[in-house]
Parts: C-alpha cells; sequence; structure tokens
C-alpha cells in the first residue's frame, strides 16, 4: 500500500491482502519513500565531459541522449559487427527479459547478468533436465512441509526470487523439522533443529553420501521410484563409493551427522530442499546440484501437497525474440564453445561468459568488444576480480549505464540515464520466479523528475535503431503474456493478482516433460552432451586440500555473498534509514580464530588472499566455522563518490577469482571456499 501526497511517495506499507505477504514487508520495502525521494537519486541524462572516471558530467535531454547513444551504436555495429556491443543487467530486476529481447533484436548473442552461472541458471536447468520443470519450495498452501533442508540458503533474510521470508518463516512454525546446510549458522541456520557446518564448495559430497545412505537404508520411495523415475539401477551401482564416512572427511560434517541428515529427510514427508546460491558458486556446479536435485527424486517429494512442487506456469512466455538472432551469430557468443549448459543452444537462456567478456574488453580476444550498455548493473561491485573490471571499461569506446544512483561503474561511463523506481514503472510479475503459480500487477503511482522506465528506454533505442520487434512496446507484451488468462494488463490492475488453485501430480497422466518421461536420475540430456550422466565430487581448486603449498600463506577459508536485509548487492548504501542498521562493511569470524590472532569485535582487520586486500570491520562470532572467515559483498561508500581508491577499499570482489578451471557446464567459478588470511589492520 504506497502513500502518497503532492505526487511524492510519503509511506509504504504491507498489502494483508496479498496472498503471500499478507501484509509484511522487508526493511528495504519499508524505506522505500526514503529511496524513492533520495536527494542523490539521477534525475536528467548526464554526459561526460572530462576523462573517463573524472566525475565530469553534463546534463542532456532524453532526445539528445537517445540520438547520440543510438548513432553511436550504429557506427560501432558498422565498424566492428554487433557482436562487439555487450548488454548487461543486474540480477532480480523487472526489466530482466526486456534486455534479453533487447539483445536479441539488436543481433549481439553477448548479454551478461552477473548471476547466470553463479546463481539460478544452473537450478532451472538441473530441474529442466531432471524433472523436466523447475521446482519449489510449497510454502503457500494448506499441507506444511514436515522437513525443511535450507541448503547453502538463508531466506529469512533474503526473501529470494518471491519465495518471501515470512512465508517460510510460517513454514518453520508449524513445527517442521529443519536442517541447515551452511558454513556460517544465519538467521535462518539459527532456527533450525540441525546445523551442518559444511567445509564451503564440498557440497557435493555431502549430497551424495546423503543418496548414499537412502539408498543403503531403503528409505527411498519405492513406488514412486519404480514408476517415475529412470536410471536408479545405475545409480545405485554408482554412489555404492559415496559413503557417509568418506563424506565426513571432506565435508567436516561427522559420519553421524550425515546419516541422520538423510534419515530425518527420508522419513518426514512431506519434505522440500529449499536451496540456494551456496551450491552453484564453484567449479561444480553442474553435479553439485544435480545431486541435490536427485535427493527430491528418490524421495517422492515432488510435486506433492508440502513437498517440491512444479510450476504453474500460467503466462505466456516472454517473447525475447531468439528467433531473431541473425543465422551463425550465436556461434560468436562468448563461452559458446567452452560452456554448452550457459552460451550453447540448449542452455536455458543462452548469454556470455562473463570473465571471457571482460577480458576480451583488454586483449580484443577473440574479437574488440566496443561498447557495454548496462540496465540497474554495478560490475565494479557485483563482477569477480574488481580491478579486472576497472581495467576492462576504460578501454570501451562507449559505455552506458541506466540506474537510480550514480554508482562506481556509472561513474565511468560516457552516457548516466536515471532510471525509474519500483513505484514509478508498470510491471506484470509472475512469483515465485520461473514457476509463475500467481501473477501481480504494478501499476506506476509517482514520477520522478525525468526518470524513465528501463523497458521504455529499451523500446525508444529499439525504435531508433529500427530493430526488429520495436512496434510492440512492453505495455504490449504485458497483454501477450496474460492472453492465456483472457484478461489485459489493465484488468489485472483493477483487481492487483490473479491465484488459481494449485494442481499437484501434474506429470499424471502424460508423464514428465523429459525424453524419457520420467525424472531422470541417469541424464540422457547430459551424455548427449558429453557431461557425466550421473554426479559426482571434484575438490575446488583453491583449498587447503588442493592446494596445501597456498593454505600455508593463506591458511583460512574465505566465503562471499552473504545477503543483508538493508541491502541489495551494492545497492542503498546512500540511504540513510538502511545504513544507519549497518553502517559498515563487515567480515565474520570465529571467536576462538579472533583470540588466537588477536582481534577485537568491532575492530578493521585487513583480509587478504593472492588476488589483493580489503579493509573490513571484524565481527566475532561462534556461527561460523572455525577455519572460516567470512566478508560481505557489494561494499562501497557513496559518500566517497569521488575518491575511486574507496571502490576497492571494502569491495569482496577484490578477493575473489574469475580465472579457470570454470564448470564444464555452465563456466562456474569459485566465489565460496578460496584461501585467505585475515590480521589487524
Amino acid at each position: 500500500m504506497v502513500y502518497v501526497e503532492d505526487g511524492r511517495v510519503i509511506k509504504v506499507r504491507g498489502d494483508a491482502d496479498s496472498p503471500i505477504s499478507r501484509g509484511w514487508m522487508c526493511v528495504k520495502g519499508i524505506n522505500s519513500s526514503n529511496i524513492a525521494n533520495h536527494p542523490q537519486r539521477l534525475t536528467v541524462p548526464l554526459k561526460r565531459t572530462g576523462g573517463r572516471g573524472s566525475g565530469s558530467f553534463k546534463k542532456l535531454s532524453w532526445e539528445a541522449a537517445f540520438t547520440e547513444i543510438t548513432e553511436k551504436l550504429s557506427a560501432l555495429r558498422q565498424c566492428y559487427g554487433t557482436e562487439s556491443i555487450v548488454l548487461g543487467q543486474g540480477t532480480g530486476r523487472h526489466h530482466y527479459m526486456h534486455v534479453v529481447r533487447f539483445a536479441n533484436a539488436l543481433g549481439t548473442p553477448n548479454w551478461y547478468e552477473p548471476g547466470l552461472a553463479q546463481c539460478f541458471i544452473p537450478r532451472i536447468t538441473v530441474s529442466n533436465m531432471t524433472y523436466g520443470g523447475f521446482v519449489h519450495a510449497d510454502y503457500y498452501n494448506k499441507q506444511a512441509p514436515q522437513c525443511i533442508i535450507f541448503w547453502g540458503h538463508n531466506p529469512l533474510v533474503s526473501s529470494a526470487d518471491g519465495e518471501l521470508a515470512i512465508c517460510v518463516q510460517r513454514a518453520i512454525n508449524t513445527g517442521a523439522k529443519t536442517i541447515a546446510v551452511d558454513p556460517r549458522r544465519s538467521d535462518t541456520a539459527r532456527k533450525c533443529h540441525m546445523w551442518l557446518p559444511i567445509r564451503p564448495a564440498t557440497d557435493a559430497a555431502l549430497a551424495l553420501a546423503m543418496i548414499h545412505v537412502i539408498i543403503e537404508d531403503k528409505l527411498y520411495d519405492k513406488d514412486f521410484v519404480e514408476q517415475w523415475t529412470t536410471g536408479f539401477d545405475e545409480l545405485s551401482a554408482h554412489i555404492k563409493q559415496y559413503t557417509a564416512k568418506w563424506a565426513a572427511q571432506i565435508t567436516g560434517i561427522t559420519e553421524g551427522d550425515i546419516k541422520d541428515a538423510a534419515r530425518i529427510y527420508a522419513t518426514n514427508k512431506p519434505a522440500v530442499i529449499d536451496w540456494g546460491v551456496g551450491i552453484e558458486q564453484n567449479v561444480n556446479s553442474l553435479q553439485t546440484v544435480r545431486a541435490i536435485a536427485i535427493l527430491r527424486a528418490i524421495t517422492g517429494n515432488l510435486d506433492v501437497p508440502g513437498g517440491d512442487i512444479l510450476g504453474m506456469h500460467i503466462l505466456k512466455a516472454y517473447p525475447t525474440l531468439k528467433e531473431k538472432l541473425p543465422q551463425g551469430i550465436s556461434r560468436k557468443r562468448l563461452g559458446v564453445d567452452e560452456f554448452k549448459l550457459l552460451s550453447g543452444f540448449r542452455a536455458y537462456m543462452p548469454s556470455a561468459h562473463i570473465p571471457a567478456i571482460f577480458r576480451a574488453m583488454q586483449t580484443c580476444e577473440p574479437y574488440k568488444i566496443s561498447a557495454l550498455i548496462l540496465f540497474g548493473n554495478n560490475p565494479l561491485l557485483t563482477v569477480a576480480n574488481s580491478k579486472k573490471v576497472w581495467q576492462a571499461i576504460r578501454e570501451l569506446e562507449l559505455f552506458v549505464v541506466s540506474d537510480l544512483f550514480m554508482t562506481p561503474s556509472a561513474y565511468y561511463a560516457d552516457y548516466v540515464l536515471p532510471a525509474a523506481f519500483w513505484t514509478e514503472i508498470e510491471h506484470l510479475m509472475g512469483f515465485p520466479l520461473v514457476a509463475e503459480n500467481m501473477v501481480f500487477a504494478q501499476p506506476k503511482i509517482t514520477q520522478f523528475h525525468d526518470a524513465k522506465q528501463d523497458e521504455f528506454i529499451i523500446d525508444e533505442l529499439s525504435r531508433r535503431l529500427q530493430l526488429p520487434g520495436s512496434h510492440m512496446s512492453y505495455r504490449e507484451i504485458f497483454d501477450y503474456q496474460l492472453s492465456p488468462l483472457s484478461m489485459t494488463f489493465d484488468e489485472l490492475l483493477k483487481i492487483g493478482y490473479y491465484y488459481p488453485e494449485h494442481k499437484y501430480k501434474k506429470y499424471i497422466p502424460d508423464g514428465f516433460r523429459t525424453p524419457s518421461k520420467k525424472v531422470e536420475l541417469y541424464s540422457s540430456f547430459l551424455k548427449r552432451l558429453n557431461y557425466a550422466p550421473l554426479p559426482d565430487y571434484i575438490e575446488p581448486p583453491e583449498t587447503p586440500v588442493s592446494n596445501p603449498e597456498l593454505a600455508k600463506e593463506f591458511p583460512y577459508i574465505l566465503i562471499t555473498g552473504g545477503r543483508k536485509r538493508e541491502f541489495f548487492h551494492s545497492e542503498h548504501r546512500q540511504v540513510e534509514g538502511l545504513r544507519r542498521l549497518s553502517p559498515y562493511p563487515v567480515v565474520e569470524l570465529h571467536v576462538k580464530l579472533a583470540k588466537k590472532l588477536g582481534i577485537d569485535d568491532g575492530q578493521w582487520v585487513a583480509v587478504s588472499c593472492r588476488r589483493g586486500e580489503i579493509k573490513m570491520k571484524a565481527k566475532l562470532t561462534e556461527n561460523i566455522r572455525h577455519d572460516v572467515v567470512h566478508v560481505e559483498h557489494g561494499w562501497w561508500f557513496p559518500e566517497r563518490l569521488n575518491d575511486a581508491n574507496s571502490f576497492f577499499e571494502s569491495n569482496a570482489n577484490v578477493l575473489t577469482c574469475d580465472d579457470a578451471p570454470y564448470d564444464p557446464a555452465f563456466g562456474s567459478y569459485q566465489l565460496r571456499g578460496l584461501l585467505c588470511n585475515i590480521k589487524k589492520f
């Protein structure tokens, strides 16, 4: 519920009639008025007048900005080819699919979002190849889960992908058996009956051992396995080597706890596995996610009330104009030959490999990248190896950023465009993401100066470039998506949302949407692509086990990426009501490790690895493994925007690595489980 006076948002409160929130809101939503009216918001288009990174800009009209940007894009297409233009965007944005559509219409195979290989795409892809569709926890209906495993996920803080924290809390309150797999005892883990403090990036070993226990103890759902799965015999033979004793030595979790967790999950039904990005940010991303996906299937917890359910997909798929890509151009997508499930034609949403993009900017290999156009993305903070990103964007001939505020990345842009906030846009959103069991209509409520909706900006650029599909506005696309429901966007606006009764066991009578019409424990799809059809474990490349020499200099295990309620990645640090709650960048370490190193709570410390060093304030806790150091990500200081050095001072991605080896299918790289050191600053 948005309250407005004189065209300004003055207050936002939860809608008690919402079918999922029922009036609950997170702290960011409550602070919406402070964001919408913030004095540092961008108000008009800006053009750089000094050297790149000088911070010198002049105001521009939208007409002039559109004209100049389209002229330069046309010239760069003519000179270097459309593949030299890269489109980038932030994760979880309203304009996500519209940016993909723009890339296809423009004719470039190179677009990215900082997650993709590192977040969500592995889970979506593996769900599709294993079950024929994406699954999510059933937190919304009468039957509550009897067991929940939170695996590499902290939903009570992150409220990810439409699965709001309040829904998770309600499920916990019903008395479900709860297990958390996480090196940290996060807010969610502290609510759980059992915490498995896993060594970072060894999740595949734990999942394989749990499969072993469930099969050896005959705790699997025999009827479901026999009728609705294929490859169980192959899985049973393959899994014999992955005992709980074997996994205990790798993960640091006791053999007894591994067995107990497997038995609790298998015998308390219906059960869900609520998985997060923690399982994808490693070089064995595909097989880690595959192993966890198999656990759901052999226990029969698929598409049943209170289990992990397949989506209803009540909207038509977004028309991304994939068919408009010029013939043969997809072969030029960066990463296409190496990573078939990220960049190949069989990928769920074919996109470029991020390390290859920024490498090409610097080296012009395999070809020159001339332009980068960003929508709600801040790669200096949100892409691994930040200093390389900084060097790369300085080589661009055209750099355009659309955002709410001047960010470190926008500071280096040629054009900075003022984007509209959520109270200033129209939007159609299916929830949970990818599943689309319900759909909401977001009306435009206010107008802030000359800020424009990103979709409008894209439509204007498309029209001026005379691109395919430019005749169809984003609003007409909303009507197209709603056509299966026989309603228009305007009609949905009147009722707010549409939430049909959920249907379970949708695989009856036609089977699952896989080649075999069954759940594929042994993946024929992966075998055809020359990937292992059954999951396995690979030790990450930078750990005390794989690199003991490096561990002498950097003896602790670094993890990054834990979410904060107050911030969304690198956003909102200039908002006083949020920054006051979390004023400094924080590194968490165990009290025993801190005592050993002479570090006091609240003291500034240096966290270092072989790639660099950052500065953070120490937070001492018992809720973390003794050998693990956790740094918050996304940190910069808006109050020091003119000091470029401040962009790297507390930036977690100064420490992360974008080098090979990569996951062979997705190109995922190691953001968790790296080696580091920590000392008093």
